[in-house]
């Protein structure tokens, strides 16, 4: 059992630590930094790169890295060998900088039919340039249409079991983080995915900002907590479902009377069912990983240490 960390500053608070003591985590998936196209310089840049403020003792860490796929859409086939080498000098440097030895690296690209070549290049060079064991996240339509979407050319890929459905406004619209139904439709083609897999399940919540019928913004910080705040909010008629009432500021986002906010959130028994669901599909005699994402903004009096252990047996 694992945790992703994806916060741009490392350090965790003692319920954090605390989390990974009593789960026993031996590993940390962290993002290390974002690769993204920089429209004015017409090249892809590093974003949002780790700044390491805790010192105390922390489990095994595997970098991860996360490329938009617009980068590989803007790349030239002759800059992927090129990505590929700075990429792994700038893994290497932040590690070297903290004394972290890692023996895996996890790449985070959502590729499509048009970047296949490209990424797969990318992951081919990559490899040889860090000798490293080398990961890839896997989304479910990469797995249902395989062999359209290509396989990519690593040693593990980590399913990510979450963000199934459309951030939306329609407010007859299931959970977007997970739901059964648009789940069940992909999974059956999962016991021939041609890469072993490890599991990246949600433990987070978000709000949906919506008005005039749009989607203005998602908050990961605006929870159910802040939502219960009768000065702010009245909840509707709708379960999760709450409307403003006055215009006001919080944390420098502002929220004008009538706008709704959506609450989607993970649970324990949302994660069970999930875990149930996905683990019914795959062979329980493979070992594998489970990660949950993510520690940085885990709700903690949500969590216990017990239920990440109680979910992970499922599998």
């Amino acid at each position: 059992m694992s945790f992703y960390y994806w916060k741009q500053n490392f350090q965790l608070s003692k319920g954090q630590s605390d989390i990974l003591a009593e789960t026993n985590g031996q590993k940390l998936y962290v993002r290390f930094f974002d690769i993204k196209w920089n429209t004015k310089a017409q090249k892809p840049y590093p974003e949002a790169i780790i700044n390491f403020r805790h010192n105390s003792a922390v489990p095994a860490i595997t970098p991860v890295v996360f490329i938009t796929n617009q980068t590989f859409e803007k790349l030239s086939q002759q800059g992927v060998d090129s990505l590929a080498i700075k990429c792994n000098e700038l893994l290497k440097n932040l590690a070297l900088k903290q004394k972290l030895h890692y023996k895996a690296v996890q790449i985070d690209c959502d590729w499509t039919v048009g970047t296949k070549d490209k990424y797969f290049n990318f992951l081919h060079s990559f490899k040889a340039h860090s000798k490293k064991t080398l990961e890839a996240t896997i989304r479910l339509h990469q797995v249902k249409y395989q062999f359209k979407t290509g396989v990519p050319p690593v040693d593990r890929g980590v399913l990510m079991f979450y963000n199934m459905g459309k951030l939306s406004a329609d407010l007859e619209e299931p959970n977007s983080i997970y739901n059964a139904n648009t789940a069940e439709k992909y999974l059956g083609s999962l016991n021939n995915y041609l890469l072993p897999l490890d599991i990246a399940l949600p433990v987070f919540s978000w709000a949906l900002q919506i008005r005039a019928n749009q989607v203005i913004q998602v908050y990961g910080k605006i929870g159910r907590a802040e939502l219960s705040n009768t000065q702010n909010f009245s909840p509707t008629a709708q379960k999760d479902l709450y409307k403003a009432i006055r215009n006001f500021f919080t944390g420098g986002i502002y929220i004008k009377a009538g706008d709704l906010f959506k609450l989607e959130e993970t649970d324990k028994a949302l994660l069970e069912q999930a875990a149930v669901q996905l683990a019914a599909h795959l062979n329980k005699n493979e070992k594998r990983t489970i990660i949950y994402y993510e520690l940085g903004n885990l709700n903690l009096s949500a969590f216990k240490a017990k239920d990440f252990e109680e979910i992970s047996a499922y599998f």
